[in-house]
């Protein structure tokens, strides 16, 4: 037998005529061939027993279509993946990427934002700071990130203040719920009038005659130029100019925050206010505002905020400040500055119990100390026999000399210039990222 003959008509003919009756072996017995090259030219001939479709198998097939990878529907209905693709195809189920309740990352990131950001920030400051819910999906060899609009809705809703509903179109995500069209109705009217392209020679012209006027506030100077209270503000550092918008009135009476501003604060918050509305409601400034929030919950971020207040009062799940935080904090240094007071006239009642007021010998008495008294044991100065003058020392900076018990490398002048130095330094890296 040879298996490099051609193959003619009449031989095809012959397994189109006994594929159904006789086997491949059987066939390549009556025409001198050789098994394997029958059964492929029975192959090339389609005459291959095919399996239909079901009514069911096509139903699994149109229900799991864009929510089972096509391994596991191939699997599932027992058929090859080819098959797969080919009946849904045929069945018009479309491309299996842009079927099921999902959307991919990236269409998302379209549809929210009107710029397109780059990929590391969205990876950085949607999912790992704020918990994105993202899912990989693999389609043959290539992997897509998509995310279920279900569990958007539900992330969208408690980071409502994040997202600005103003850039998302009605619908264009398919079904939303309740909240969503008065949020964007909330959104549009703190975001979508202002401007956030590059300011013009001309707004700053404006910017500058308007600032020479002193008359505006910064919430008067957001309407007319349409810009945030933040942006006026940066624009003013970056031109350098003198002029500042007018401060608020917050001295008196009208500027103390009562029960029904805190309960404005918080009702805004908690449905999804912006702070620049809240602040119209209770009539005072975004930064009023804003100031407001860091200083109980210690964040301006108000999807943090809402998540401590939950159903509460103002001030309900606050957090305790650490330290360096506590360090910022008016509250903070208003409590020290009390407790330090105390402190004070504790040690002014110690030194008159100690009774040496008459005595301005222990000055400049090396053996004085102000909460102990003499330490060399002395009843008075006048019958003391311990005197010690107190050695004078040289500032290492400046050159000065001065007079302290305790050794010291610096005088207490240049000891508060090089404190003051390192506060500066620790601002601009704090400022810069650095720490």
């Amino acid at each position: 037998m040879s298996d490099y003959r051609r193959w003619t008509s009449e031989e095809e003919q012959y397994i189109r005529d006994h594929w159904k009756t006789q086997s491949d072996a059987e066939m390549a017995t009556a025409l001198n061939r050789m098994e394997g090259a029958v059964r492929a030219k029975r192959r090339e001939l389609r005459c291959s027993p095919q399996k239909t479709w079901t009514p069911e198998e096509e139903r699994y097939l149109e229900d799991h279509w864009g929510t089972v990878s096509i391994p596991g529907i191939a699997k599932k209905l027992g058929r090859t993946v080819h098959a797969v693709k080919v009946r849904a195809v045929r069945m018009g189920l479309g491309g299996m990427l842009g079927s099921g309740d999902y959307v991919t990352f990236n269409q998302l990131m379209i549809a929210l934002t009107d710029n397109a950001k780059s990929y590391s920030y969205q990876m950085e400051s949607w999912v790992r700071r704020r918990g994105f819910p993202i899912h990989t999906k693999r389609v043959d060899k290539c992997v897509w990130r998509v995310v279920y609009l279900d569990e958007f809705w539900k992330w969208a809703e408690q980071h409502r203040s994040f997202i600005d509903f103003s850039k998302l179109e009605p619908l264009a995500l398919g079904a939303e719920p309740d909240w969503v069209a008065e949020q964007r109705r909330k959104d549009f009217q703190a975001f979508a009038l202002q401007r956030k392209d590059p300011w013009t020679p001309d707004e700053d012209s404006r910017l500058k005659m308007l600032l020479k006027q002193h008359k505006y506030g910064y919430a008067e100077l957001s309407e007319i130029l349409c810009r945030s209270e933040g942006a006026i503000t940066r624009r003013c550092n970056d031109l350098g100019l003198k002029e500042r918008p007018v401060r608020a009135d917050n001295h008196g009476k009208s500027s103390v925050w009562t029960d029904a501003d805190y309960q404005a604060l918080a009702d805004g918050i908690r449905h999804g206010d912006s702070y620049p509305m809240i602040g119209k409601a209770v009539g005072r400034s975004e930064k009023a505002v804003r100031g407001k929030a860091y200083f109980t919950y210690l964040t301006e971020d108000a999807d943090k905020v809402r998540a401590m207040l939950e159903g509460g009062p103002w001030g309900f799940g606050a957090p305790e400040p650490t330290v360096r935080q506590g360090f910022n904090l008016s509250r903070t240094r208003t409590e020290v500055r009390k407790d330090l007071s105390v402190l004070d006239a504790l040690l002014r009642k110690r030194m008159n119990d100690l009774g040496y007021d008459p005595y301005w010998q222990r000055f400049m008495c090396q053996n004085w100390d102000l909460i102990k008294g003499c330490s060399a044991g002395c009843t008075d100065c006048d019958s003391c026999t311990e005197f010690r003058r107190i050695k004078p020392q040289y500032c290492r900076m400046c050159g000065g000399e001065f007079l302290e018990r305790r050794e010291q490398t610096f005088c207490p002048k240049c000891r508060a210039m090089r404190k003051k130095q390192a506060q500066k330094k620790y601002a601009v890296l704090h400022a810069r990222g650095w720490l």
